[in-house]
């Protein structure tokens, strides 16, 4: 359940829960999620053509886990990494959410061959989940953000039927996709009603070591090959761009946003995110860019722009 929290005091310079955000802060977090997200998709297609999904997208999370829990220490002290049952409890299952069923198992689906694009479109629907969760819980979001979700669902739906939906590549992949990207949305959901530790970065960390470790797990008890000499310098590049921009830089961006603004706001990642993932795949792919995916674009850009509008967060008066 969702707890409210005092506002600091006007001398305090560092937000707490519950109170909002600095605006310059919110932008640049939103724009590295914006941004380096929509490249991931193409980063995890490079890494997969020689590295096992599971133990790749495990150890990198287990990586990005141990240097982020090194930041805060050394900024900090080791005190700093200190939670309670409790929180590290709700670390555990957004890290099953979120790493595991929602970025391992993206992992696992362009292994079996989606496509990055269609993975990143597929994902896009995530803002319709949280809405959805929102409303069975009880909520009744602004009209203009139900129209600016619906929106951006035409958009992503043009972009879709431009790109083209047969193609060769096993359905399941796509299924596992949509479940991805529904246990994705849950996390975002449930994780401001959790009792996390209350810095977000500490959350982010154990998250992802908590996450890593399970997919490590599940991927050693399937059987996924490990051989590092075998894997190309490619591939290795990309693990590694996803380890310290995917995980440690996004990631910690998109938690800490999860705790500081509307989830609605956050959710207007998967908007754009598909944008990158177009501009990219005509980029490093040639693939073309059509009128049909511009028109879809810019109907994107249009709902989130809606649903930012609407869901940005307030400023209160302090004394």
């Amino acid at each position: 359940m969702t707890t409210t929290t005092k506002a600091e005091p006007a001398t305090s310079g560092k937000p707490r829960l519950g109170t909002p955000s600095r605006p310059v802060l919110v932008g640049v977090a939103i724009g590295i999620v914006y941004l380096v997200w929509g490249s991931t998709y193409l980063g995890i297609r490079i890494m997969v053509e020689d590295m096992p999904p599971m133990l790749a997208a495990g150890a990198r999370f287990m990586l990005a886990g141990l240097i982020l829990a090194a930041i805060v220490a050394t900024r900090g002290g080791l005190v700093k990494l200190k939670v309670t049952r409790a929180e590290l409890l709700s670390c555990a299952l957004i890290g099953l959410l979120l790493p595991v069923l929602g970025q391992g198992m993206v992992t696992v689906a362009e292994n079996g061959g989606a496509p990055s694009g269609l993975t990143a479109l597929l994902i896009a629907v995530v803002p319709l989940w949280v809405l959805l969760y929102r409303l069975l819980s009880g909520e009744r979001p602004k009209w203009t953000t139900v129209a600016g979700v619906l929106l951006g669902f035409v958009g992503l739906a043009a972009l879709l039927v431009s790109n083209g939906v047969a193609a060769d590549f096993p359905f399941w992949t796509m299924a596992l996709v949509v479940f991805s990207a529904a246990s994705w949305a849950f996390g975002s959901w449930l994780q401001p009603r959790l009792r996390m530790p209350r810095n977000p970065f500490v959350a982010a960390l154990y998250e992802m070591l908590i996450g890593g470790a399970l997919l490590i797990g599940v991927g050693l008890a399937s059987g996924e090959p490990l051989d590092l000499g075998a894997y190309s310098a490619q591939s290795w590049a990309a693990w590694a761009y996803l380890v310290v921009f995917g995980s440690v830089v996004a990631f910690s961006a998109y938690v800490w946003l999860l705790q500081a603004v509307p989830v609605s706001l956050v959710a207007t990642y998967a908007y754009v995110n598909p944008l990158v993932a177009v501009f990219l795949g005509w980029l490093v792919l040639s693939e073309a860019v059509t009128p049909a995916i511009m028109a879809g674009g810019a109907v994107v850009v249009a709902a989130v722009a809606l649903v930012v509008s609407t869901e940005r967060p307030r400023r209160t008066a302090t004394k």
